[in-house]
């Protein structure tokens, strides 16, 4: 990177910083107002002796909150985290978490569509064509996936079609010891895959996980077929389970030519961090951007969760969430990795080498996510 280029990208940060102070003082405004904020919000202040609206200038003024609790969202009403600004609105509600006890809730009104919007628009036409049709082969129910990935499908003047995937009683399964029925029920999302896939439906672009993707194109290799075969071009995936390693076996053994592969990490809470391209030339290294200003991801210690890690550092993710629909700062996720400074598509910070938390991975039980 020449000196020109650095001091170029160096301004469009600092711009980046100016706009995310910016929306960091719109949405704390709009949150804590009595006349738009939702109910949970106004009461959280109400016992404050301070005023949010007055002393949240910028996004690090955030760390006067306290960080924000997991057992916040589990449980009801769940009309407390619906703004007073957006009355009348249809809601909808999706569940994060929850294979024990209550699930994490959040309300959602457009949150998911503009999303999904933003995120089309990073996809290469090439091999994401307009028009074209999906297959949506992740989790459905009260997953905010299924609604988002048919908006995005439709969004892009396509009709999606879509599995049924229950990720809860795969985890059941797997913490009984029942592997031969994890076994057959993903071997049973699969047949629905491929059904759809040998119906005549013309479909081009596929959502699904790395868990389901390698035994996707496994069984169409046994029946004499591919992924590009079956007529995919461009293949949008999630999942904490891309590493280098996984997407170079992916991209070069499983997809083969003319088979586009897009990583992403995101989550109901965050929405969707893209990566930037991935290539054989960066060794497969997958570094993902948040969609910030909406959301924001900080690397922070494991020590200290108010102290950023310095670049190429390893820590814990905190997520800020910061749309009219919902206000979470501070959040600890269960993920860590390492920080990865802007890049020349996305100016601010990224992450890469994406894990379950070391103090909760013995506990996760990864699924078919």
């Amino acid at each position: 990177m020449n000196v020109s280029t650095t001091v170029d990208l160096s301004a469009k940060v600092r711009q980046a910083k100016e706009q995310l102070d910016a929306h960091v003082r719109e949405i704390v405004q709009w949150h804590f107002n009595p006349d738009t904020g939702c109910p949970f919000w106004l009461e959280y202040a109400s016992k404050l002796d301070w005023d949010p609206r007055r002393e949240i200038h910028r996004f690090e003024d955030l760390r006067k909150f306290t960080p924000f609790q997991d057992e916040w969202l589990r449980g009801g009403p769940v009309r407390r985290w619906v703004p007073r600004g957006l009355t009348g609105r249809p809601v909808y509600v999706f569940e994060t978490g929850g294979t024990t006890g209550a699930p994490k809730s959040r309300v959602a009104i457009e949150d998911f569509r503009i999303d999904y919007e933003m995120f089309s628009e990073t996809l290469p036409d090439e091999y994401f064509p307009r028009g074209a049709n999906w297959l949506m082969l992740g989790p459905s129910g009260p997953r905010r996936l299924r609604l988002a990935v048919e908006h995005l499908c439709q969004h892009r003047g396509g009709i999606c079609f879509c599995v049924d995937l229950d990720p809860r009683w795969v985890i059941k399964e797997i913490k009984a010891g029942h592997m031969n029925e994890m076994e057959r029920y993903k071997a049973h999302v699969i047949e629905q895959a491929i059904t759809i896939l040998g119906a005549g439906h013309q479909i081009r672009c596929l959502f699904t996980t790395p868990k389901l993707l390698e035994p996707l194109a496994e069984e169409l290799e046994q029946r004499g077929s591919s992924i590009r075969a079956s007529g995919i071009t461009g293949i949008f995936a999630g999942g904490t389970e891309f590493t280098p390693q996984y997407t170079r076996f992916a991209i070069e053994e499983l997809l083969g030519p003319g088979v586009y592969l897009t990583p992403t990490y995101g989550n109901t809470l965050m929405g969707l961090a893209c990566s930037k391209p991935v290539t054989a030339a960066d060794g497969y290294k997958i570094a993902y951007y948040a969609p910030q200003p909406r959301a924001v991801i900080e690397v922070v210690s494991f020590e200290d969760c108010d102290r950023v890690v310095n670049y190429g550092e390893i820590g814990r993710v905190r997520l800020t969430t910061l749309t009219r629909e919902t206000f979470i700062p501070g959040f600890l996720e269960r993920d860590e990795g390492e920080r990865e400074p802007a890049c020349e598509r996305y100016f601010w910070d990224g992450i890469s080498a994406v894990r379950p938390f070391r103090q909760l991975a013995a506990a996760t039980v990864v699924g078919v996510y």
